[in-house]
C-alpha cells in the first residue's frame, strides 16, 4: 500500500497561480515515481514565508485537521525546509514531514544503477545532510566520549559532522577516479574523429527512449518515470549515409533543482560540454513545455553549454493534433517532430545530424584550408 501524501504549496502574494498549481502538479508525480499516493493539497500565500512552520499558524492546525481527515502518513512541502521547520511541523502534525528536496533524493537513490550513480546520489544526499544535524534532536548535543570518538570534549553532533565530512571526501575522490575513466574514453573517441551527440532535455521526456530507438540496443534502461537515468549512457549510432556518432544520454532536467543534487551531478552534467551538437528533446503533449524548455535553457546556461549547436526535437508527435505541431513549427522554426516509440520522424533527424556533423564540418574545413 502506498503512503497516502498531502502536499503544501507557497506562495508569495505576488506569485502567479499557475506556478504554484505547476509546481504541485510536479511535486505530485515526484512522490507517484517515489511510491506515494497523493490525497488532498494545502495552499497558502502570504507576504512573506513563516520563519517557524513556513505557513501561518491557522493553516497549520487546518493541515492537521486534514491530516486527521484523510489519513495521510506524510506531507510534504513543496520547498526545501530548514531542520528547525522539519522539526516544528512533525511537532505540531504528529506525521512524517519532507520537503521537495527529499523526495528528489529518495527518487534518485531508488535509480541509482551504476557505481557512478550512486556515488552521486551518495554526495547529494550527504550534502543534504550536513547542515540539518542540528536539527535531529538533543541525542546528537551530548558528549561522547571514549571509543570512536576524537576526544572526550566532542560531541555526538560533532562527530556525526565529522564522519560525514570524511565521507564526502572520500566520495569525492572516487566520483574523481570515474571522471578520470570517462576522460580518458571521451579523448579516444576525439581522436577517432567521432562526433558526440547529447540528448538533453526535462525528465521524462524521451531521453533514453530515443537513443534506444536509434542505436536499436534492447539494453538500455526504459521507465515512465521521472530521472529513470541517473548516469551518463553512451551509444554508437549509425547514420543512413554509413557515418557514426556517440549519442550520450543525460540527467533530466527539473524545476527547484537542489543545489546539493546539481553539485553531485556536476561532472556529468559537465560532459554536455564536450558534445559537438546537443539534441534538446521535449515532450511536445506536455502542456506547460514552454516553462520547461526555459528550465531546460537555464540548466545549459549554469553549465557553460549554450554556444554548443542544438536543436529543439519534439518528441511524442504522435500524441498532439496537426493544429498544435503547426503552432510549435511556427514558433520553433528550426525544431524537428520525432516519436521515439512509434519511430516517425527519425529519418528527418538522421539527415540533420548528417548535414550539420558532416556536411557543414567538410564545408567548413574547405573554406579554412
Amino acid at each position: 500500500m502506498p503512503e497516502k501524501v498531502i502536499l503544501v504549496g507557497f506562495g508569495l502574494k505576488q506569485t502567479p497561480d499557475y506556478e504554484i498549481t505547476d509546481s504541485l502538479d510536479e511535486l505530485k508525480s515526484l512522490v507517484k515515481t517515489a511510491g506515494g499516493e497523493t490525497v488532498a493539497y494545502l495552499t497558502q500565500r502570504l507576504e512573506k514565508m513563516v520563519s517557524a512552520t513556513v505557513i501561518g499558524s491557522g493553516k497549520v492546525e487546518e493541515l492537521k485537521n486534514l491530516v486527521a481527515e484523510k489519513e495521510a502518513q506524510m506531507v510534504v512541502f513543496d520547498c526545501e525546509l530548514t531542520p528547525s521547520q522539519l522539526r516544528n511541523l512533525e511537532t505540531s502534525l504528529d506525521c512524517k514531514v519532507l520537503d521537495r528536496t527529499q523526495v528528489i533524493l529518495d527518487i534518485f537513490a531508488l535509480h541509482a544503477q551504476t557505481k557512478e550513480g550512486k556515488l552521486q546520489v551518495e554526495l547529494a544526499q550527504l550534502s543534504y545532510l550536513l547542515p540539518r544535524l542540528i536539527g535531529l534532536g538533543k541525542t546528537l548535543s551530548r558528549l561522547g566520549g571514549g571509543i570512536g570518538t576524537r576526544g572526550p570534549g566532542e560531541t555526538k553532533l560533532e562527530v556525526q559532522r565529522r564522519k560525514i565530512r570524511e565521507r564526502i571526501g572520500r566520495v569525492k575522490k572516487d566520483l574523481l577516479e570515474v571522471e578520470k575513466q570517462r576522460s580518458v574514453r571521451r579523448r579516444l573517441r576525439v581522436e577517432k574523429d567521432v562526433p558526440i551527440i547529447s540528448v538533453v532535455g526535462y525528465t521524462n521526456a524521451g531521453k533514453s527512449s530515443l537513443i534506444k530507438t536509434l542505436s536499436k540496443d534492447d539494453s538500455i534502461y526504459i521507465k515512465d518515470a521521472l530521472f529513470a537515468t541517473l548516469s551518463p549512457v553512451s551509444r554508437k549510432i549509425f547514420l543512413a549515409s554509413g557515418k557514426q556518432v556517440i549519442m550520450n544520454d543525460t540527467v533530466g532536467f527539473i524545476k527547484k533543482l537542489p543545489h546539493s543534487i546539481v553539485e553531485a551531478f556536476h561532472a556529468t552534467l559537465e560532459e554536455i560540454k564536450f558534445s559537438d551538437m546537443v539534441i534538446h528533446l521535449v515532450d511536445c503533449a506536455d502542456e506547460h513545455l514552454e516553462s520547461k524548455i526555459a528550465e531546460s535553457r537555464k540548466v545549459l546556461a549554469e553549465i557553460d553549454a549554450t554556444e554548443i549547436p542544438s536543436v529543439i526535437v519534439f518528441n511524442k508527435v504522435d500524441l498532439i493534433s496537426d493544429e498544435k505541431k503547426e503552432k510549435l513549427g511556427m514558433t520553433y522554426p528550426e525544431s524537428l517532430f520525432v516519436s521515439a516509440e512509434r519511430k516517425t520522424g527519425l529519418k528527418e533527424l538522421n539527415d540533420f545530424i548528417c548535414v550539420q556533423m558532416f556536411d557543414k564540418a567538410a564545408e567548413s574545413k574547405k573554406s579554412d584550408i
